[in-house]
């Protein structure tokens, strides 16, 4: 429970950090949002090594996809994702319906123009992870009514890496 918390206050002082160092040309740009992704995807990084090291390699994408859903979003806000859809295109949509970084924000539809410097973070966070699991993405967030946030996931074309390719590289 403590760490749940502490993890919440350091969230909240980045974004707040991030945005009263910037200068009004950096908020204006999306400069915030790209710097706390940027964090965020380093994070990312990060956590998957250290969840990933002693686990199978994964079969499919969607094993890879199910393994995020699952153990990692439970490692990181303690719950899993409520809802995984897919296109089988590459495109995937993570929905969580109570997503712990909003919770604390007042459900009001004037808090929606905020959700975006609270999501960024998270949106790095899952693009680090699956970066290191060979899958280059692109993910956005998108919040209707608050604390309810979909992520969507879009794998960029022929980005699949493979241990054969990686070694096939290396060789020639």
């Amino acid at each position: 429970m403590a760490d749940e918390a502490l993890f919440l206050l350091l969230h909240n002082e980045m974004v707040s950090g991030v945005y009263k160092s910037a200068e009004q040309g950096e908020v204006e740009n999306g400069r915030c949002i790209t710097k706390l992704e940027n964090m965020g995807f380093r994070v990312g990084q990060g956590l998957i090594e250290r969840f990933t090291k002693d686990t199978a390699r994964f079969k499919d994408e969607l094993d890879i996809m199910k393994f995020i859903c699952k153990d990692f979003w439970t490692t990181v806000f303690k719950k899993q994702i409520d809802n995984l859809r897919t296109n089988h295109q590459g495109i995937y949509v993570l929905q969580d319906n109570k997503f712990r970084l909003l919770t604390q924000m007042s459900a009001g539809k004037q808090y929606l123009e905020h959700a975006s410097k609270y999501l960024a973070f998270t949106c790095g966070l899952i693009r680090g992870g699956l970066s290191n699991l060979g899958i280059k993405s692109i993910v956005t967030a998108e919040v209707s009514s608050m604390p309810a946030c979909k992520f969507q996931l879009s794998r960029e074309v022929d980005n699949w890496i493979s241990h054969s390719d990686i070694f096939w590289t290396i060789s020639s």
